[in-house]
């Protein structure tokens, strides 16, 4: 068990570039100074985490904990938790659920297949900010996690 050590990748699995680079200031802004890693798709997504098509050859470790979104086109963010939480080497890693979605039967869903946490994704940038560095605090600073490997 440790801590995610700031060299540890953070994987964000995101389509919309406005909610990206959101994601990616609102972590400047809490200090953040983890890697980042983007997919912008839920394929992209599972390609890197599984090393097939373009990360065949790739050495990028695997990340220390993962922000899906929920609504992608394509495979979409709930076939991906499922792909990541029924896999032995994969199941352990902290994925939280960032969207726009407060739907109860999107939230039950996220939980029941394996999701570490479900946040909302706040609409002003204040709001948005504030809840990363809680993110950050939390599941960076204070959460003890089991190693992956």
């Amino acid at each position: 068990m440790s801590k995610i050590n700031s060299t540890q990748t953070i994987l964000i699995v995101e389509d919309s570039d406005d909610d990206f680079e959101v994601t990616e200031l609102a972590f400047k802004e809490a200090n953040l100074i983890n890697p980042i890693i983007r997919c912008d798709d839920g394929q992209d997504a599972l390609d890197l985490l599984y090393k097939e098509g373009r990360y065949s050859n790739s050495d990028i470790s695997l990340p220390g904990i993962i922000l899906l979104d929920l609504n992608m086109p394509g495979l979409d963010g709930r076939k991906v938790l499922r792909k990541i939480k029924g896999n032995e080497r994969l199941k352990e890693i902290p994925v939280i659920i960032l969207t726009t979605s407060n739907d109860e039967k999107d939230i039950d869903e996220c939980y029941k297949i394996g999701a570490n946490t479900y946040i909302k994704k706040p609409v002003d940038m204040e709001s948005f900010v504030a809840s990363i560095k809680r993110l950050k605090e939390y599941w960076l600073e204070i959460a003890i996690l089991p190693r992956v490997d």
